[in-house]
């Protein structure tokens, strides 16, 4: 079995995998789409021969101006081979380490898209089992399940409470709010960043994550209670495919009154007031507080992530 990076002279190939499971996949179409915006990468791209074969492939995605891949979108194996997580491990081992001779700061996650109660449909936790036992023994041990959520104008907009007012502020007075809304926080990226780098650090990265994202720093609030106490921050934001509602969190003395509903109602009137039919939002499900709140302010399940990634160093 060889496992190696794609060159151009393997585009075809790569493009007619077809995978039949009920988990996300890359089709031929998004796939030369975003190749030409360098969002796909044939050196980001590993497939798996057998005899000349092509019996797997992983599909590493990054932004545009990427130096090194940033999530692990789509991995297949033949399911004719007997064992697929065996291959799958090799697949993703072999890749990821060339990732981290390349310079890459850190293994790049996986994310593994499913629909709504897919452990009641037995193709769909077959198809989670061998992917997740591959990524756990390529190194990507620690998992997480995330939910996908959209708003369109016909849920309508969340009601304006009246609580809180809201206004811009300097990068200082948002990188604070970062660092004193990290502790205690439910979601758990957040919580594995302050375990492994601490508040300050944890806080940069936020900051520096959203600054990079394709949203606009002016639409970014700070929250005042009536009194004057800066009660949380509200950033909508935008991936590259639609607006989103990016951050929001609410700074400990104040968690328990409801804050969070202002917030969220906040962003999504932001982005509805500059247009947007399509708000995305991503929660852990472990997060049942910020959950509870996008089902308030009418956002919809629409799809399941499990997020495959290493221990924090």
């Amino acid at each position: 079995m060889l496992f190696r990076p794609t060159t151009e002279a393997d585009l075809e190939r790569v493009v007619d995998v077809i995978v039949d499971e009920p988990v996300g996949w890359i089709d031929a179409d998004r796939y030369r789409a975003e190749l030409r915006q360098g969002m796909y990468r044939p050196e980001w791209t590993w497939i798996a021969e057998d005899d000349g074969r092509v019996v797997a492939r992983a599909l590493w995605w990054g932004q545009s101006d990427s130096d090194h891949p940033v999530a692990l979108d789509c991995l297949h194996v033949d399911p004719e081979l007997a064992d697929r997580a065996d291959v799958a491990t090799g697949l993703l081992t072999a890749g990821l380490r060339a990732f981290a001779s390349q310079g890459a700061p850190r293994p790049p996650l996986y994310n593994l898209t499913l629909p709504v109660g897919w452990r009641d449909e037995p193709a769909a936790a077959a198809a989670v089992e061998w992917r997740g036992r591959a990524a756990a023994r390529a190194g990507l041990t620690r998992d997480v399940e995330r939910l996908r959520l959209e708003w369109t104008p016909d849920s309508g907009l969340p009601p304006a409470r009246g609580k809180l007012t809201f206004a811009p502020a300097s990068d200082e007075e948002f990188l604070r709010l970062f660092r004193h809304i990290a502790v205690g926080s439910l979601d758990d990226e957040t919580r594995r960043n302050l375990e492994a780098k601490g508040a300050e650090a944890t806080a940069r990265g936020e900051m520096d994550f959203y600054l990079g994202c394709p949203g606009r720093r002016e639409w970014w609030r700070l929250a005042y209670a009536p009194g004057g106490q800066v009660v949380g921050l509200a950033l909508p934001s935008a991936t590259p495919y639609a607006r989103n509602v990016g951050y929001l969190g609410v700074v400990p003395e104040f968690r328990g009154h409801g804050y969070v509903d202002d917030l969220l109602a906040e962003i999504t009137r932001i982005h509805a007031d500059t247009g947007a039919e399509l708000i995305t939002a991503t929660t852990d499900t472990g997060n049942a507080p910020m959950a509870a709140a996008f089902d308030r302010a009418g956002y919809r399940i629409t799809e399941i992530r499990m997020i495959y990634s290493a221990p924090a160093a």
